[in-house]
């Protein structure tokens, strides 16, 4: 018993003492064998999101160097600790050390891709034409079923822009998972699970309506993690699939101005 509450102490003891430590300005751990073991430690735990080199997948691309969530060292050192509160960003329980070397090799990422081919004014008439806009919303305009894709082209590397549209299925986020079930009424519903715990379950219906219902009332509930988004592999050429591409790409963050940035 004695062990027990020690290890207990200790466990607690070192929780507070890494949320206590005093996050410098700048990074002090910047040598080349710190990226070294940042990038060690990134490609293990940090590229099933993120990509191998950074380049983008579920998660954001990093190599970019463009952040939404503050842009200093320490803002991504309390991003990759805490993680980041209403995303699927977790935090990560490492000591500051290994954290510093995380936000090195993460600025040593640069951008390596180039324009991709493609005619963007093209791209985005073939986004609007075949039916994207009733999923996808851009600038406000579009459907909510799908992600918002106003700003994707800083976040999402080329390659993964072009697997999206032409393989949906090879990363689905939780939050895209669709349920299936027939409620009290006899109703069949068909949904995107926005949560779920024992007791209840809430979906985005198809006709956007978020709806919740006690589980204790449904019947045959069935969760597909595949992609609601069908594929265009063989639905587009491969010039009608470099324009899309192209668009998607065009698809920035507006330059913050200086003013605003002050």
């Amino acid at each position: 018993m004695r062990i027990a509450l020690f290890l207990c102490f200790a466990l607690a003891a070192s929780a507070q003492e890494r949320q206590e430590e005093p996050i410098e300005t700048k990074n002090p751990r910047t040598s080349a064998a710190d990226i070294e073991a940042g990038k060690r430690t990134f490609r293990s735990h940090c590229a099933p999101c993120h990509g191998y080199n950074g380049e983008g997948g579920i998660g954001p691309n990093l190599a970019a160097g463009r952040f939404y969530h503050g842009a200093t060292d320490a803002d991504l050192y309390k991003n990759i600790s805490n993680g980041i509160p209403g995303t699927e960003m977790p935090g990560i329980f490492y000591n500051g050390e290994r954290v510093w070397q995380l936000v090195a090799f993460v600025r040593s990422l640069h951008p390596v891709e180039e324009r991709p081919a493609g005619d963007p004014a093209r791209g985005a008439a073939l986004f609007d034409s075949s039916g994207c806009a009733r999923c996808h919303r851009v600038n406000g305009v579009g459907g909510s079923l799908g992600p918002d894709l106003s700003e994707v082209g800083g976040s999402r590397s080329v390659a993964y822009l072009r697997e999206s549209i032409t393989a949906p299925d090879a990363s689905v986020a939780p939050r895209y998972w669709v349920a299936s079930f027939d409620d009290s009424s006899g109703e069949k519903v068909r949904g995107f699970v926005m949560n779920q715990d024992t007791w209840t379950i809430q979906v985005l219906d198809m006709n956007s309506r978020l709806r919740s219902y006690p589980k204790s009332s449904i019947y045959g509930l069935t969760i597909d993690k595949h992609s609601a988004m069908p594929s265009y592999k063989d639905q587009l050429s491969t010039e009608q699939l470099n324009d899309l591409v192209a668009y998607l790409w065009s698809l920035r963050p507006k330059p913050v101005k200086a003013e605003q940035a002050k």
